[in-house]
């Protein structure tokens, strides 16, 4: 049997024989993965053999042993992890080349992200996996375990911090992490993000990025915090620089940066980043602030404060620079997403005194949002603009928008050592009381 291509780099063939090594380290390949668990049978020649083979035929040598109804996801992570790390192609085996197959699809790189289940079957024949078998074990595996989504409610302001990982690499990113702060005292901890940060440790994980979806005006964010805590570089939307702009006004700060230098990567409409192997994109979504966006990752697009759940409609948009208008559009564009697309939002207010929810679906969100069912751009507009013209604003707006302006940033100590916040007074003309 002839090496199967998949990618440039990966191949995948049956059952290989120590003198076949040679061969294949002339052809050019690099790496040999195992995939097939000594004793299937008496005369495949295990793995000590094909160790010894390979060694010394100049190849490098994995053995990660799985069978068809246990390809855990350490047993992914490392096979992922092994091809990233050869210097050149990789070349996996097990006993005909469907379990190495199948811990390609699991891995879940660009290359396989970005084919249709039919060309996966379609490879799989050259393999010589039967159609339906294909088909059947796509459907169970290919898209479960992509993207693990871990939801940490803050009671105090109804906010909801995420951290999302690829299983297969174990790489993660954090979205919308909360600084602990109490205006009746003035204090603050980091209750929240250690929180997140034990959760971290606790499964392995390793931080790419700490990412905001706009600044909030009803927390603080502990971007910085978990900068420093991680070393992960921070980004949010580019059009932060507007907020920036607006808000050093009402600070009366004329010398504030409002470059956006806070952050190390400012996103725009259609960016693209990875967590692990797994794809992930930026919508810019303004209308509930200038700099709003939405983070889809994989088969989950983080939509910030712009839909809520499904019985609790739609964000508000009468902040400085809002519009109920614009809000509308984003709205669509998010709703353009699969209706499959798994949905978390910024924040629950638990409607009726139910437990805290913080995903749907597009789907859920199209056939129940009382918000999107039924409504025109004309009718969302009337009533978003009616309901926000009898809303307070957020107790911490002023407090707040200080500090996630300037990514997360305390104000720097005084003389004595103290940090201060500074409120404008009369700033918010006709704020609801």
């Amino acid at each position: 049997m002839k090496p199967i291509p998949l990618t440039e780099k990966l191949s995948v063939i049956g059952q290989l024989q120590p003198e076949e090594f040679v061969e294949l380290a002339r052809r050019g390949f690099k790496t040999i993965i195992n995939n097939r668990p000594d004793g299937e049978e008496a005369s495949q020649p295990g793995t000590a053999a094909e160790e010894a083979a390979a060694r010394a035929a100049g190849l490098d040598y994995v053995f990660i042993p799985v069978t068809s109804s246990n390809m855990g996801p350490e047993d992914v992570r490392r096979f992922a992890e092994t091809i990233v790390a050869s210097d050149g192609p990789v070349l996996a085996h097990c006993r005909s080349g469907a379990r190495s197959f199948y811990m390609w699809v699991l891995a879940g790189d660009a290359d396989v992200v970005g084919l249709r289940d039919d060309e996966l079957i379609a490879v799989a024949g050259e393999i010589g996996i039967a159609p339906d078998n294909a088909r059947d074990w796509l459907a169970a595996h290919r898209h479960t375990g992509k993207t693990e989504v871990k939801g940490f409610y803050e009671k105090r302001t109804g906010s909801i911090q995420y951290v999302v990982n690829d299983p297969a690499t174990k790489k993660c990113v954090i979205i919308d992490p909360v600084l602990d702060y109490d205006e009746k005292s003035g204090s603050t901890s980091t209750e929240q993000a250690d929180t997140i940060l034990a959760y971290i440790a606790e499964k392995g994980l390793t931080v790419e990025w700490v990412l905001d979806t706009h600044p909030h005006a009803d927390h603080f964010s502990a971007a910085r915090y978990l900068k420093d805590k991680t070393g992960a570089p921070t980004a949010i939307g580019a059009h932060v620089v507007d907020v920036q702009k607006l808000w050093k006004a009402f600070y009366n700060w004329p010398d504030f940066p409002a470059d956006g230098s806070q952050w190390d990567r400012l996103f725009t409409e259609g960016d693209t980043f990875k967590v692990g192997t797994i794809e992930a994109r930026v919508m810019f979504s303004p209308g509930h602030t200038l700099a709003s966006v939405t983070y889809v990752i994989g088969d989950a697009a983080f939509v910030h404060d712009t839909l809520f759940m499904p019985d609790s409609g739609t964000a508000r948009a009468d902040f400085p620079g809002g519009s109920a208008k614009v809000l509308w559009k984003s709205i669509q564009d998010i709703l353009a997403l699969p209706d499959e697309t798994r949905v978390f939002t910024g924040h629950d207010y638990q409607p009726g005194g139910r437990e805290p929810l913080w995903e749907s679906t597009i789907g859920e969100e199209k056939r129940s949002n009382p918000h999107i069912v039924g409504q025109t751009e004309e009718s969302f507009v009337k009533l978003r603009e009616e309901r926000d013209a009898t809303l307070p604003m957020p107790k911490l707006i002023l407090h707040a928008l200080q500090v996630n302006i300037n990514g997360g940033r305390l104000p720097e100590p005084e003389g004595n050592g103290k940090r201060y916040l500074k409120i404008p007074l009369d700033v918010l003309e006709g704020a609801v009381w």
